[in-house]
């Protein structure tokens, strides 16, 4: 059996009147991400661990973001797309670890909705998906609430 290890970075501008959606959880928040999709940084970091593992390029060259196709499109669609692609290659996910950083809202009460909505998209148990949250403690982008940003690494096998 082959194992493969995936790693993946995305970031956001936070604005106001944007929405704000992580793990494809809709955030009461005053600030969302400005993006031509979603703006799902966790889902997208996601989707970069699971096509690095994979050496299926990644989400820009997959999704791009200068296409009318994938304008406002709900990340988790493209997190299906990804999986479908991963088993077309014969691969399956053992675990993917993700953290998402920013500085407000407080999220840690949110992450099991995280959990259970990536579960079923990505058809693996809860107990396979990691999700934490930190601020920066104020410093940077993330801790002036200019932008957000998530990290996911994953592994997968082949077989």
């Amino acid at each position: 059996m082959k194992i493969r290890v995936g790693f993946g970075y995305d970031v956001h501008q936070l604005k106001e009147v944007e929405s704000l959606v992580l793990g494809g959880v809709n955030i009461n928040h005053y600030k969302g991400t400005v993006a031509h999709s979603d703006g799902d940084v966790l889902i997208h970091a996601i989707c970069d661990a699971l096509l690095g593992a994979a050496n299926l390029r990644d989400i820009g060259v997959l999704f791009p973001d200068n296409s009318d196709e994938y304008k406002n499109i709900d990340s988790k669609i493209l997190l299906k797309k990804t999986i479908e692609l991963l088993k077309e290659n014969s691969y399956s996910i053992s675990n993917i670890d993700s953290t998402i950083c920013l500085q407000k809202p407080k999220i840690k009460d949110i992450i099991p909705d995280m959990q259970k909505i990536l579960s079923s998209v990505m058809n693996i148990s809860i107990n396979d998906i990691s999700i934490k949250a930190t601020t920066t403690e104020k410093l940077g982008f993330v801790g002036t609430e200019e932008g957000i940003s998530a990290y996911a690494v994953c592994l997968i096998e082949k077989g």
